[in-house]
């Protein structure tokens, strides 16, 4: 009985040796890129080396990294405001003389009836009608005013003051403390100045980004960046949009990581080297340290047959030895993209390991059944 258990248990070790079929938690590096030299492969590989990265510096980004908009060129504003339709106004007429058209002997000013500026951009002005003030500084519609009554009344002279109606503000919405509409009492103001009047992002946002809309147009920028280069922080108009929202953007970590997962971007550039580290770094006992592979799609359009303008296919593979200098190096300056899969793959040893272990237990149980 013991020598037909001694037998079975022999059999079964040499099968698992031949099959080399042990489960594993990752796949082989050489699982995945078997197929890359094939003739009619659907995908390509590229080294991440300093050479290939000057290269693939020069490609489009990818296809789930396109949707990323870019922040609005136009600069900062220049001080004071102008009037728009729905703006109300306030108008008050001095009049000098003994002839008086719109003031009392006792009171050398009237002061008009506060007024709407009108859809077309126009107010009434008693005497000399509508008169266009839309597009223009409160000290120029003064101007405009004034000359048009002085034909009637030469000593005229006018004030004007004005207070931004729905249409000639901006909006603050989410992820700060006091969102809202906020009039545009001033052209100067920017990104920055309007999130400062909304108390600031809420702490509880990870790497806010800011999505602005204007019109048709969407443009965003992370927070950081912003107040790492005031440069970028450009000037708003009416109607625009401000929104605060976490950043969305993220990679997959798998195979013999600390983790795996899926990764929020928790700063504007990660690389690939910052990537590994945020997965939890490499399992020691498991994962192949030369077998890094980042795994990305491009579109249709910004496949070039030479690999230079733009990678050889849609789907690339990005290896990365992490053994070398320059693998390290180039890893700390390999951006990773949104939707990357970032995959370590397993050691050739770990498999033998595991047979040797197996092989080992066989023959504990052998001598204990001696």
């Amino acid at each position: 009985m013991i020598c037909w258990l001694r037998r079975s248990i022999g059999v079964l070790v040499v099968c698992a040796l031949g099959a080399c079929t042990l489960p594993r938690g990752a796949a082989l590096e050489s699982q995945i890129l078997s197929a890359a030299d094939a003739q009619n492969a659907d995908f390509a590989k590229v080294e991440v080396t300093r050479t290939e990265l000057a290269q693939i510096s020069k490609w489009p980004a990818g296809k789930n990294a396109q949707s990323t908009h870019r922040w609005i060129a136009s600069g900062k504003g220049i001080a004071g405001t102008l009037i728009a339709p729905g703006d109300w106004v306030k108008i008050a007429v001095w009049e000098n003389g003994e002839n008086k058209l719109l003031t009392a002997q006792a009171a050398p000013s009237a002061k008009l009836q506060d007024t709407r500026v009108s859809p077309s951009g126009t107010v009434f002005v008693p005497y000399i009608g509508d008169v266009p003030v839309a597009g223009l500084s409160p000290d120029k519609a003064r101007q405009r005013i004034e000359e048009k009554l002085l034909p009637l009344i030469p000593a005229a002279q006018v004030q004007l003051e004005s207070q931004p109606g729905r249409s000639n503000s901006v909006d603050l919405v989410g992820g700060v403390v006091t969102p809202g509409n906020y009039p545009l009492e001033d052209r100067s103001l920017t990104a920055l100045g309007l999130l400062t009047l909304g108390g600031g992002t809420r702490p509880t946002i990870e790497n806010p980004r800011l999505r602005l809309l204007r019109g048709k147009s969407v443009y965003e920028i992370s927070l950081q960046t912003l107040l790492d280069d005031p440069t970028l922080d450009a000037g708003l108009r009416a109607g625009d949009k401000l929104i605060v929202d976490k950043d969305r953007r993220y990679f997959l970590s798998l195979g013999a990581t600390g983790k795996e997962s899926l990764n929020p971007f928790p700063q504007e550039r990660v690389t690939a080297l910052e990537a590994v580290t945020l997965a939890g770094g490499l399992a020691d006992a498991r994962a192949n340290p030369k077998g890094v592979l980042v795994l990305r799609e491009y579109s249709p359009a910004a496949v070039r047959k030479d690999g230079i303008r733009g990678p050889e296919q849609e789907r690339m593979v990005f290896t990365i030895d992490l053994t070398s200098a320059d693998g390290l190096f180039s890893a700390q300056n390999f951006e990773i993209q949104d939707r990357d899969i970032v995959l370590a793959t397993e050691a050739n040893s770990v498999g033998i390991a595991a047979l040797l272990g197996l092989l080992n237990s066989s023959v504990t149980i052998g001598n204990k059944l001696q």
